[in-house]
């Protein structure tokens, strides 16, 4: 089980973009805790990580007893740490998610996310070895995280990318957090020439918002380097 966990380890170091990032655990995560179902889930990401079937619904972070421990103490729980035995059942009657771990994903100082867990019926529930496991996993995805964000993203020319070059400029300035009136100064144009040169890159792109068209071009690139 330790040489799994560390394999889960070495995988989120080697990732080069949060893309990858939910697909690095993909092979181990669910042998290592003997789950049936389990995603990780960013928060403000319209792409959470659907991962075949295993994958779970994101934990409601208002209802779910579990979901506001996490939120309240950024530390992972599962529903035999904070509730009395059956309470879940009335909470969660779902067969599939008999028992549930929830670990957070800090970025900041801010939850940014979750690890989500499930076990079906006739499973046992976690304990506290699969606690103290999940909390080390969501430490380095917290990191990556962190480590990921904070690099600057660079969108090299590419064939199967339709962006001009002044397009790919202005897309790293997006990826970098600024505003359309802080790149129009950066680059020395009007703020009307940005907001048109993104109308453009959208329709290209077929994306409607900054974030999707920032995933996007981290796709292209990393389609492009396995091609």
């Amino acid at each position: 089980m330790a040489n799994s966990l560390h394999a889960a380890f070495q995988a989120i170091a080697n990732v080069r973009n949060e893309q990858e990032l939910k697909l690095a655990l993909k092979d181990t995560v669910g042998q290592h805790f003997g789950v049936q179902r389990w995603g990780i889930y960013l928060l403000n990401d319209q792409s959470t990580a659907e991962i075949d079937a295993q994958s779970i619904p994101a934990v409601c972070l208002e209802s779910n007893p579990v979901g506001r421990y996490v939120v309240e103490r950024h530390a992972p729980a599962h529903e035999q740490l904070i509730l009395s035995p059956g309470d879940w059942k009335d909470i969660c009657p779902r067969s599939d998610h008999e028992h549930v771990m929830t670990g957070p994903i800090v970025c900041d100082g801010r939850l940014v996310g979750t690890l989500n867990l499930a076990r079906a019926k006739g499973n046992p529930p976690f304990n506290g070895n699969d606690l103290a496991d999940l909390s080390a996993l969501c430490i380095h995805l917290s990191t990556k995280l962190a480590t990921l964000r904070a690099q600057p993203k660079t969108f090299p020319p590419s064939l199967a990318c339709p962006l001009t070059p002044r397009e790919l400029q202005i897309a790293e300035l997006v990826a970098q957090g600024l505003t359309n009136t802080e790149i129009a100064a950066r680059l020395w144009i009007s703020q009307n020439s940005v907001k048109q040169a993104l109308k453009r890159m959208f329709r290209k792109l077929k994306v409607s918002a900054r974030a999707e068209m920032v995933a996007r071009l981290q796709d292209i690139l990393v389609s492009a380097r396995i091609n």
